[in-house]
């Protein structure tokens, strides 16, 4: 009797689902509920914008953002909120304490090159 092959869904080492379709619902049915509250009001800006402009561009990038944001989450949760903070730190510090110099990645690219 031959065995069953191997589930992939099962596998814990499985990477998360793709981004969600391109679709106001699906997006927003993926998100947490503060994110989802996050969404629904830059959803609602961008939709007034773009009835007063008759351009869709920001439509599509919110889209874009709230896709990829979905994925982030999927991957690591609470990832957001922690860039979004970082970003807040280093606009109010002027200063990213995690930065490594130009010099120091210099000094990597030429070990890995073996110089």
């Amino acid at each position: 009797m031959a065995s069953a092959a191997p589930d992939p869904s099962a596998s814990p080492s499985a990477p998360p689902p793709g981004p969600p379709p391109a679709e106001p619902h699906a997006i927003r049915a993926a998100l947490s509920s503060d994110l989802a509250a996050e969404f629904d009001q830059e959803w609602s800006s961008a939709l007034e914008r773009a009835k007063e402009s008759q351009d869709l561009a920001e439509v599509h990038g919110l889209i874009n953002k709230w896709r990829h944001t979905v994925y982030l989450e999927a991957r690591s949760p609470g990832a957001y909120r922690a860039m979004l903070a970082k970003a807040e730190e280093i606009l109010r510090t002027g200063h990213n304490p995690a930065a490594t110099s130009i010099e120091d990645h210099r000094a990597l690219i030429r070990e890995r090159l073996g110089r």
